[in-house]
């Protein structure tokens, strides 16, 4: 099993939450974040200056069994980018093990 984290612009989350549902990634946890990125200068937006430093990103973390690794990572990697600096990054953990609290199994078959 794998954990997936990706950190995303927020304008780009519900492109990729119906990306996730449509190749079968139903269940997931997510937060908003504040993030840091390289890109130090300033914008102008209507007559308005502001950092490009501190970005507001959702923050995604998804638990997938092996099988699903590639088309999750692919499917962000694919709906969640414009091209254009701050997309994101993408972050793979190997999972040693998961538990369904309610019925006390564990193993991948807790993941459907």
């Amino acid at each position: 099993m794998k954990k997936i984290e990706a950190i995303i612009r927020k304008s780009k989350f519900s492109d990729v939450k119906k990306a996730l549902h449509d190749v079968g990634v139903n269940f997931f946890s997510y937060w908003d974040v504040t993030a840091l990125g390289n890109e130090r200068i300033g914008k102008v937006y209507r007559g308005i200056s502001f950092s490009t430093a501190d970005i507001q990103r959702r923050y995604l973390s998804i638990i997938v069994n092996d099988d699903f690794e590639q088309i999750t990572i692919e499917t962000i990697l694919k709906s969640g980018a414009t091209g254009d600096v701050g997309d994101g990054k993408i972050f793979v953990y190997d999972v040693k093990e998961t538990y369904r609290i309610r019925t006390g199994e564990k193993g991948e078959a807790t993941l459907r």
